[in-house]
């Protein structure tokens, strides 16, 4: 397991007041997502039965990193997450400068851990259209940023030629102060809601 999910830091402990202090009273397994200070636990009687492949399940679907890829299993960590703004890089992963816009994201999600989830969608995965469409983004706007609210389902955008820090500060910052580039019909988008 541990060579399957190198970036997770795995532990184990009996210790009395470790497991106080993390409000464990039995056989727990938790995974700690530092992106958003949640503490996530495999229910006592999914325990019972845990096997290898169950323990992955738990960690793909829950484990977020400071930017996530979007994937199905990893949409639902992000839906459950206590963040309630999620900043999306849509961007061909197979283009040029990719390494690059990805280290500029990267440095900008640092800034706003805790407050703004920091989201990776390649646009080149065919499975992506229906979120790229969803935000009325045509692929020769890409890559842009896409801001979206999950409480009220607000959401903006703002296609971009390369990711800077300072670009995704201002527009992250501006969404945070009610502030919106373009207005969204709204009302359309809530009668035409689809999953992500």
């Amino acid at each position: 397991m541990v060579q399957k999910f190198q970036d997770v830091s795995f532990g184990v402990s009996t210790s009395s007041e470790v497991l106080t202090h993390y409000n464990i009273s039995g056989n727990t397994i938790s995974l700690f997502r530092l992106v958003d200070n949640e503490q996530l636990n495999l229910a006592s009687e999914d325990i019972e039965s845990i096997d290898d492949i169950k323990l992955s399940r738990f960690i793909e679907i829950n484990n977020l990193h400071l930017v996530t890829e979007y994937n199905p299993l990893s949409v639902v960590g992000l839906f459950n997450s206590l963040i309630p703004i999620h900043l999306l890089l849509i961007i061909n992963k197979a283009s040029p400068g990719y390494e690059e816009n990805m280290h500029r994201y990267q440095k900008a999600a640092k800034l706003f851990q805790g407050k703004i989830l920091f989201i990776l969608v390649d646009s080149s995965v065919k499975g992506n259209g229906k979120l790229i469409s969803f935000f009325k983004l045509k692929k020769s706007q890409l890559p842009a940023l896409a801001i979206y609210q999950t409480v009220d389902d607000k959401w903006d955008t703002l296609p971009i030629t390369e990711v800077s820090e300072a670009q995704v500060q201002n527009f992250c910052d501006g969404f945070l102060r009610g502030e919106r580039l373009r207005e969204n019909d709204e009302s359309g988008e809530k009668a035409q809601k689809v999953e992500l």
